[in-house]
């Protein structure tokens, strides 16, 4: 039995520091914890089916991850739901749990959301021609592992304005290697906002194949989160 369940979460204060690679082992941990019959890869060395459809930099907060949790009983999301919350692993809290049709497709990232915080005394006339700036490129180069890459602005970066005192940011996926919110700091010529205090927060997190049911069989949502859009 493999029945496939999204779990949205937020992963916020100290947690935001830890590494990818750290938060799939803590999910892992979690859901040992919570007495969940994991399904398994098979081979020689089988590991639980447990996967991101986008990592999240360090360092950034995230208030609508997504993880998605193969396993080996059926049990309705509210149940699942109410294990996963039991755990209180401090700097996680779960939004939703969304029990996936059969054959559903897995997630693939369209697009997320951020929102920047400004650092003390940013001038706020400068950012804005900083932004206009970037939005009349074509196409702006970024460095990836040592390697330059290209972007184009219109497609990857659908959204860029100051907006309530942040700096409000759409950033699409790409097939080739993906615009991060650090990039587009950098881009825009303030790569010491994060070492002067600012915040990066990704708000949202928006899939490809997104599962909308406002049936309790499907979907249970925590009572401090909005139903997922």
């Amino acid at each position: 039995m493999r029945i496939r369940y999204r779990v949205r979460f937020q992963k916020t204060g100290l947690l935001r520091w830890i590494s990818h690679r750290d938060l799939a082992a803590l999910w892992e941990r979690i859901a040992r914890r919570a007495m969940l019959e994991l399904s398994m890869t098979e081979g020689f060395h089988p590991k639980p089916r447990i996967s991101f459809p986008s990592a999240l930099a360090l360092g950034v907060e995230g208030l609508d991850e997504v993880v998605e949790l193969e396993l080996a009983e059926n049990i309705s999301p509210c149940e699942l739901l109410k294990r996963l919350e039991n755990d209180h692993q401090p700097g996680l809290s779960i939004n939703s749990v969304s029990r996936l049709p059969q054959g559903f497709g897995k997630g693939q990232l369209q697009e997320s959301k951020f929102s920047i915080t400004l650092p003390e005394h940013a001038d706020t006339r400068s950012i804005e021609t900083a932004i206009t700036q970037l939005r009349n490129q074509t196409t702006v180069s970024f460095q990836r592992k040592n390697k330059t890459l290209v972007a184009h602005v219109a497609q990857q970066i659908p959204e860029l304005k100051l907006c309530d005192g942040l700096l409000r940011l759409t950033l699409a996926a790409s097939d080739s290697a993906s615009l991060k919110a650090h990039d587009v700091l950098d881009l825009l010529g303030f790569d010491d906002w994060i070492e002067n205090g600012s915040l990066v927060i990704r708000e949202h997190v928006i899939l490809e194949t997104e599962f909308h049911s406002n049936h309790p069989a499907e979907v249970a949502t925590a009572t401090h989160a909005a139903p997922t859009q």
